[in-house]
């Protein structure tokens, strides 16, 4: 039987007799039970620290891993989770835009397109979580800008920081509603989930598209989800503006067809992002949705999300123009 280490799935912890023993144990003592795990089965254990949002330290892993492993901690090159393979200079000249860049798929994304030779216009209200990112990935790779993308005047910075030369963007920045259906929707909710998840994606690509349109080439991928393809996803605010994500992203990939613009949009699943939910969830809505929530087949990471939103941006995505890349596990076949 191979060797556990933090990169090996979580199935295949919980169908190995010790590890499976360990991890059983380990939730018990937190009122838990495998059960929950089903969801992530695919995932490296290493997984389960972003999931915990804060709830888990590193260290619980580690012990784990020693568990099994005679008090050691073995090399986990050889895992069996799916790893993120770089394409060395993919991106090479390249000015992209990623925004919702400080933390989950946007960091994955930003991080992957640094790696693979492009500079990245890095967007996000968190300017100390932008320095760590540029901090980590190749000197002069990442060009911060703390910024909020309903706002003008920061969509102008963002513009400045690019210069001249756009040669891609990757709208990101989302947050999620409180489960409400339309009649418990308040203003509040309604104002700030369709002006961050669809107003801000309108407003900069707004801005781009003249400098596309001048180079005769560019790239656009907008983020929209399972809730932008069905209505049993999520709640009002939430579904309605992936909704018009998508009806944005074909409209913009019908209009600038013929001159070299490509716009796609990437409608992911379950990812685990630790985006935070507002507080007080709608109990009415929470309760319609379980049912239909705990059919997701398969939980991802944000590197596996920006794997989908890397190759839709690069040239690798050439003839491809107005898709919504389906990145779910198979949820949108169920």
């Amino acid at each position: 039987m191979s060797t556990l280490t933090a990169n090996s799935t979580i199935g295949e912890w919980l169908d190995h007799p010790e590890g499976g023993a360990a991890i059983r144990a380990m939730l018990s003592q937190s009122g838990g039970d495998a059960e929950s795990l089903t969801p992530v089965r695919a995932l490296p254990l290493q997984q389960l620290v972003a999931l915990s949002q804060g709830q888990m330290p590193q260290s619980v892993v580690d012990d784990l891993v020693r568990s099994v492993n005679d008090g050691e901690l073995p090399d986990d090159t050889e895992g069996g989770a799916w790893r993120e393979r770089v394409t060395g200079g993919r991106f090479d000249g390249k000015t992209v835009i990623v925004t919702g860049a400080a933390s989950g798929i946007g960091r994955a994304t930003a991080s992957r397109i640094a790696r693979e030779g492009g500079r990245v216009v890095a967007v996000d209200i968190s300017a100390e979580k932008l320095a760590d990112l540029a901090n980590d990935a190749p000197e002069g790779s990442v060009v911060p800008v703390a910024g909020d993308v309903t706002k003008q005047a920061d969509i102008d910075k963002i513009l400045e920081a690019a210069g001249e030369r756009i040669d891609g963007l990757a709208n990101i920045a989302g947050v999620n509603d409180d489960f409400s259906p339309i009649h418990e929707t308040s203003d509040e909710i309604w104002d700030r989930v369709i002006g961050i998840n669809l107003t801000g994606v309108f407003k900069l690509t707004r801005a781009v598209v003249p400098a596309m349109r001048a180079a005769g080439a560019g790239s656009i991928v907008n983020i929209s989800s399972e809730a932008g393809i069905r209505g049993n996803a999520s709640g009002n605010a939430y579904t309605a503006s992936k909704h018009g994500v998508i009806g944005l992203t074909k409209s913009a990939a019908f209009m600038y067809a013929t001159e070299g613009l490509r716009v796609n949009a990437v409608a992911p699943g379950g990812v685990a992002t630790g985006i935070p939910f507002p507080a007080n969830v709608s109990e009415f809505g929470s309760a319609r949705l379980k049912p239909f929530q705990d059919a997701i087949p398969s939980v991802a990471t944000a590197e596996q999300l920006a794997a989908s939103i890397t190759f839709l941006l690069s040239d690798d995505g050439v003839n491809i123009n107005g898709a919504i890349l389906t990145s779910d596990g198979g949820w949108s076949v169920q």
